[in-house]
Order: C-alpha cells, then sequence, then structure tokens
C-alpha cells in the first residue's frame, strides 16, 4: 500500500452559527487530522458514514483538478486519522474536507488557493447533506489557527471580514463535554425567532470579545435546538469557574473555557458532570493561536 498524498487540518468550536445572521465564525482547537490518500484501501476501518471523502473527490474531478498520474478515480482509497469526535459540532466534516484536499495537493503537485479549497469543502460538504449552509466558515476555521468572521453569503475571495490571531493555550483550557453523536440537524427556519442572541454574538466578535461571543451563540443553539439539558449545562459550567460556555456547532458537544490558573477545576467540572449525566465524555484541549495583529478587511 503506497501513500499517494498526505494532508492536516484541525477541528473547531462556534462562535457564530452561519445559519442565524450569514456570518459565520468558529475558532481553532488543538484537535488534529491527518488524512491519506492511499492507492489501496486502509488496514484501518474507515468511517465516513455521509462519504464526504467521496462527495470531495467528486468535487475536486468535476473542478477539473488532475488524480495521481496513472490512476483512476475508482483507484483512490483513504486513511483518516482524527482526533475530533464525529457529529458533535467540533468541525469534523470541514477539517477532514480540508486535509484531504491537501492530499489530493500533495499527490498531484498542485497548488491551490485557500478560497478555492474552501470552496470545494462546501460543495462536498452541501452534496453530502452535512451543513445547511456549506460550512464556509467551518472550513476557514479548520485551515488555519486563530479565528475569523466570514460572510458566507458573499463571494469566497471576499468573505472574510476579520482576523484575529486567538487566545493563547497559556492563559486558557478549553473542556469539550461529547454527549454523543447528533441525531439531527435543525431548519434554516429554526433559527429565525432567536436571533437576538445571535446578533449579540455578531457584536461580541466585532469587540474582539471571542469568549462572550461563544456564549450568546451558545445560548442561541439551545435555543434553536430546544435543547434543555445544554442549556442546564452551560449554567452548571460558570458555577464552576468556566469563563465562558455554549454548545458548539449545531451540537450537541459542550466548549467551557477555564482560565489556566484555575486547572484544578477542570477535573471538578468532570466530576460534576460525571455526577448528574449519564454517558458523557470529556477531552481536554486548548486553542491553537498564531502569531499577527487583528486584521480587518
Amino acid at each position: 500500500m503506497a501513500v499517494l498524498g498526505k494532508g492536516s487540518a484541525h477541528g473547531a468550536c462556534s462562535l457564530l452559527h452561519a445559519a442565524a445572521l450569514g456570518y459565520g465564525a468558529c475558532m481553532a482547537l488543538d484537535l488534529p487530522i491527518t488524512v491519506r490518500l492511499l492507492d489501496r484501501p486502509s488496514k484501518r476501518e474507515l468511517v465516513d458514514k455521509d462519504d464526504v471523502l467521496g462527495h470531495l473527490l467528486q468535487a475536486w474531478c468535476d473542478a477539473g483538478h488532475p488524480l495521481p498520474e496513472g490512476y483512476d478515480i475508482d483507484d483512490l482509497h483513504w486513511g483518516v486519522n482524527s482526533k475530533i469526535p464525529p457529529k458533535q459540532g467540533l468541525k469534523s466534516s470541514a477539517a477532514t474536507c480540508i486535509a484531504a484536499l491537501r492530499a489530493l495537493c500533495d499527490a498531484t503537485s498542485i497548488v491551490l488557493e485557500e478560497p478555492t479549497m474552501v470552496h470545494l469543502a462546501a460543495t462536498a460538504q452541501l452534496a453530502a447533506g452535512v451543513s445547511l449552509t456549506g460550512s464556509i466558515d467551518d472550513a476557514w476555521g479548520c485551515m488555519k489557527p486563530g479565528w475569523k468572521l466570514v460572510d458566507v453569503q458573499a463571494p469566497i475571495t471576499e468573505g472574510v471580514l476579520l482576523e484575529n490571531k486567538g487566545l493563547s493555550s497559556d492563559d486558557w483550557i478549553v473542556v469539550l463535554v461529547l454527549r454523543g453523536e447528533r441525531e439531527q440537524q435543525p431548519n434554516l427556519q429554526d433559527f429565525e425567532p432567536h436571533q437576538q442572541a445571535f446578533r449579540e454574538a455578531f457584536e461580541a466578535l466585532k469587540a474582539n470579545n471571542p469568549l462572550m461571543a461563544m456564549t450568546w451563540n451558545g445560548r442561541g443553539i439551545v435555543a434553536v435546538l430546544q435543547d434543555i439539558e445544554g442549556r442546564k449545562m452551560t449554567n452548571d459550567s460558570f458555577m464552576n469557574s468556566a469563563r465562558a460556555a455554549g454548545v458548539s456547532g449545531s451540537g450537541p458537544a459542550l466548549v467551557l473555557v477555564i482560565p489556566q490558573l484555575q486547572h484544578a477545576m477542570v477535573d471538578r467540572v468532570k466530576a460534576w458532570y460525571s455526577s448528574r449525566y449519564k454517558d458523557v465524555e470529556f477531552v481536554v484541549t486548548s486553542f491553537l493561536s498564531h502569531e499577527g495583529d487583528d486584521e480587518l478587511e
């Protein structure tokens, strides 16, 4: 079995769900994914229930990009090594697409501009039925550290409105509370009665306050999903020293942010939720940030 190409990306958490206002934002998390393009099936079982990778390869070919020399589409296979919990709202599909596109670029020795990669990722996710909007903001968020505010209705080359280097892992701990895979997606109409919370998140991002945006966005999402348990779990987090908390994406994962100076509270949070909610799991990670100044385009 030969590895024809390899690419990587990372997961992210929501700061603003794009289905609400047409603006979306998410912040990069230290949840790595590596995708390999292979000439034979991997010995490790590939879990891709929605065939996102199949749709991505088709989008690649439909766009006129080449396959590795000497190979047809049916000759190609995928191997995936991911730390991103699937169907939790942590951008696993977008990250898979970005990593797979980088693997295809590696295998064919071509270079795609970032907006082109975002377009192909959106095309694949819409075709696979795993996204309401194409997850354009998610694809941007899974490419690089930090966070971006994206107008998902604008041309992709013009859609990034604000970029920020992100929050340092030296300052913040991120605790993911996993509540099982998402069972259903909300409809766009479900967001209409809950616009105010998302507007507050949008204003918080313009004021360079991503933690406030995460919390407001989370309030909006639990209302959209009618997620009574998620609302209660979010409120519980603030009693256990979280500075920000919210359900990410379309759920159901809860993202908690705790100051590094209160690292001991991580065990308390785990104990609190474990004693009150069945079958929860935890991932302790951090934000991915980069050096550089805030940028407004």
